[in-house]
């Protein structure tokens, strides 16, 4: 490949590894191709040495894109779960929880979807709020109006962000104003929104960024004919993604119970109908039983904790320790407008509080202190937050072979955050030489702490999907 087909990025680099590692350079050299794969990395490059470097790689006249001091490249975040048009509903409805925040604030928004001039309006702010965020992968439920729905996906492709694009199933247990009128007709819609996504262009590296995604609402919503029917849409396509709700609140647990007499748990009610499966997104899972914990895991499914949402709504600490200890995929999902900000930083700063609370309330029973196998009533290390906010989620969305971490082979995805003054965040002290020292690992570590910890979306200066910059601060 020639030197004018590499853009090769230099600066400081922070990517995951494990759960309770990842990678930190000042000085790394990331070359992406034109297609918008990393081909290489090379790590801790003084300035000196970078003409030396791109000679012994083959691309002496390779674009050289240099980040300033006080910024870094990292992997852009993975929402793995959010509700597109419940945006407008931010900071609403708090008082409620989650059956009557539906019904009181969440359905009477989603219902004016049915206008697609206006689902048009709002999508494209959404979408745009959402990827200046430094989101580079989100999955979006819709509403349950195909028309709608078709527009959030255009959108979506139309600004180059990575998404799964799902129309909500939903033929019963809804309000009157906002139900689908049979299971035939939401399976008949579904099949067309699957079509039309499979029908968006790919990118210019031949790659299909919006993927369709089967969105059964919660069990709640969908008739046992629709589950069923969902079901076989999905043995069909293995490759098809799923999501849905699981065990959020005690009262919808009952209800779900209720509703499904025949099944062992929430989690049997999906499992029966053969939707949980290894590219299952389920948001929530705050109170599992050891049974259902065992079959998620045993299914390879994976669990979008949305610590915000579960705050907010009053519905629980999800013991996201204790499934990381049994292996089960767990990514960061925003809830929006559950969760009252689209954000990962946000998720971020909740889950931390979150496992917190689990570790306070259960001292002393955990003595190995963030090693595998040991997460169970411990807090989260940085570590583990980053790595949940980022290659955690591309597990869950089963696309962790594609992006998650700024290694070769897999898209540059990727986000350059900005920790200095000029940022304009007042709530992020700026990391500068008169106070910091900035000459070795630890200063990229403080970096990355107080971004997660104090940055917002002030602090995104570039978002990158596919090697092709989306959004960001920087003109």
């Amino acid at each position: 490949m020639s030197s004018s087909t590499y853009t090769v990025y230099y600066g400081s680099l922070v990517t995951p590894k494990t759960l309770t590692s990842y990678d930190a350079s000042l000085h790394a050299l990331v070359a992406v191709n034109s297609h918008g794969v990393i081909d290489w990395v090379v790590y801790d490059v003084q300035d000196s040495l970078v003409q030396t470097t791109l000679l012994e790689k083959g691309c002496p006249d390779a674009e050289v894109v240099e980040l300033k001091d006080g910024q870094f490249m990292m992997p852009g975040f993975v929402d793995t779960h959010t509700h597109a048009p419940q945006l407008p509903n931010i900071g609403s409805g708090y008082q409620y929880e989650l059956l009557e925040w539906l019904k009181q604030v969440t359905f009477p928004m989603e219902a004016k979807f049915s206008n697609v001039e206006f689902a048009r309006k709002t999508y494209s702010s959404v979408v745009h709020r959402i990827i200046n965020q430094g989101t580079t992968t989100c999955c979006y439920y819709g509403t349950l109006h195909l028309d709608a729905t078709k527009e959030l996906a255009n959108i979506v492709h139309s600004l180059g962000q990575r998404a799964f694009v799902g129309k909500c199933n939903m033929d019963r247990n809804s309000e009157t104003y906002y139900v689908e009128p049979s299971w035939q007709s939401s399976v008949t819609d579904t099949r067309a929104l699957i079509s039309h996504i499979q029908n968006l262009e790919s990118g210019s590296s031949g790659i299909p960024l919006v993927k369709p995604i089967l969105t059964p609402r919660f069990a709640i919503s969908c008739s046992d004919q629709l589950l069923s029917s969902l079901g076989e849409l999905a043995k069909s396509n293995p490759s098809l993604h799923i999501q849905t709700h699981i065990s959020e609140n005690l009262s919808e647990i009952q209800y779900t119970r209720d509703l499904f007499p025949k099944c062992k748990s929430y989690a049997d009610v999906y499992d029966s109908f053969g939707l949980l499966r290894d590219n299952t997104v389920l948001a929530h899972a705050v109170h599992l039983s050891k049974e259902e914990i065992e079959l998620v895991a045993n299914r390879k499914a994976g669990i979008s904790h949305c610590p915000t949402s579960n705050f907010n709504l009053n519905s629980g600490v999800a013991p996201i320790g204790k499934y990381l200890d049994r292996g089960i995929k767990v990514g960061l999902g925003t809830d929006v407008s559950g969760g009252y900000f689209p954000s990962i930083l946000n998720s971020v700063r909740n889950a931390s509080i979150a496992s917190k609370i689990i570790a306070m309330q259960n001292r002393g029973q955990n003595d190995n202190q963030g090693g595998r196998g040991g997460f169970a009533n411990d807090q989260l290390s940085i570590a583990t937050l980053l790595y949940l906010a980022t290659l955690g989620g591309a597990e869950v969305c089963a696309i962790d072979q594609e992006v998650g971490s700024l290694v070769p082979g897999k898209s540059f995805d990727a986000i350059v955050a900005d920790v200095r003054d000029t940022a304009g965040n007042p709530a992020l002290w700026s990391i500068d030489a008169e106070t910091h020292d900035l000459t070795g690992k630890d200063a990229l570590e403080g970096m990355l702490q107080r971004f997660l910890f104090c940055g917002d979306d002030r602090n995104i200066s570039d978002v990158f999907v596919q090697g092709r910059r989306i959004g960001g601060k920087s003109n």
